[in-house]
């Protein structure tokens, strides 16, 4: 076979540059997890050590504003009320070793909260950094679901100031239902504060997976990471059947039919799992680890 000419060579490695810049650039991604609502889940240091996961949300800070003192509720994990919980630091600090992200979760599903004026949001904003922030964890994750939705971009902005005035940086997440806009926290993501977003498609069955079908999924993934000005969005996933009333995909429907979709786009970030929990029930993170 005769030897190309080397002006030859140079015309097909720059024509392969050109195609592969045009072609859709596949990126990994990570996975998040929420622990702190079952007492059975294990410690926030196994939740670390099992590799899995990149972020762990704490969940929850479940009652604030309104003139109420906040309020941790880490379902028999400890009690807050005899600061029992502070032995968690030690959990953390591992966690962090490992490259892990800890975030504290507020608001979720059940538990009082609403944000009133911009003093509430600034007076809360005070409360996370000097009790959590300013001290071990990394984020905040906004975990909406009631209470007054006005406010809540006040208090990411509160939080973000704090970049400033410490020695570290304040990331923030939220988890939004995925019917677009979010009726909590969408006033609050279009500050463009927000780092991370992990929308919750599950239990809205017209906007998640259904089996053989992601048209629907597809169609809100779309909006979301169109919509919002943000670096990642992570797909939130129960984590196990039982963990929501629709929306669970199974590993291998997830990894041929789903993410090859979603990893086209640049603002792909990985998959958040509802909960640490149910992940142990199936070991649904370790099945999806490596196709994320």
């Amino acid at each position: 076979m005769a030897k190309p000419s080397s002006s030859l060579s140079v015309a097909c490695l720059l024509g392969a540059i050109f195609l592969f810049s045009l072609a859709p650039q596949i990126h990994g991604g990570s996975i998040a997890i929420y622990w702190g609502q079952n007492g059975n889940e294990g410690t926030l240091a196994e939740t670390c050590g099992t590799g899995n996961c990149d972020f762990v949300n704490i969940a929850f800070l479940c009652s604030f504003g309104s003139g109420q003192s906040p309020q941790l509720n880490l379902a028999g994990h400890c009690d807050p009320y005899s600061n029992a919980c502070t032995n968690l630091t030690s959990d953390i600090n591992l966690c962090q070793s490992k490259g892990v992200k800890v975030m504290l979760s507020i608001g979720g599903g059940a538990g009082g909260y609403s944000l009133k004026s911009e003093q509430d949001a600034a007076d809360l904003a005070l409360y996370i950094w000097n009790s959590f922030l300013g001290a071990v964890l990394d984020d905040v994750d906004f975990d909406i679901e009631g209470g007054n939705p006005d406010y809540y971009g006040a208090l990411a902005a509160h939080l973000k100031s704090y970049s400033s005035k410490g020695n570290k940086d304040v990331y923030l997440s939220a988890a939004p239902q995925c019917p677009f806009p979010d009726q909590w926290v969408g006033k609050a993501l279009d500050t463009g504060l927000f780092d991370y977003v992990w929308v919750q498609f599950y239990n809205n069955p017209l906007r998640q997976y259904v089996q053989g079908n992601p048209a629907n999924l597809m169609d809100s993934w779309k909006q979301w990471t169109t919509g919002v000005h943000v670096k990642y969005i992570f797909l939130g996933l129960p984590a196990a059947p039982a963990a929501a009333g629709s929306g669970f995909i199974q590993a291998a429907s997830l990894e041929s039919r789903v993410l090859p979709a979603l990893k086209g786009s640049s603002k792909y970030g990985g998959v958040m799992l509802w909960s640490k929990f149910y992940d142990d029930q199936d070991g649904y993170s370790s099945a999806i680890k490596n196709s994320v």
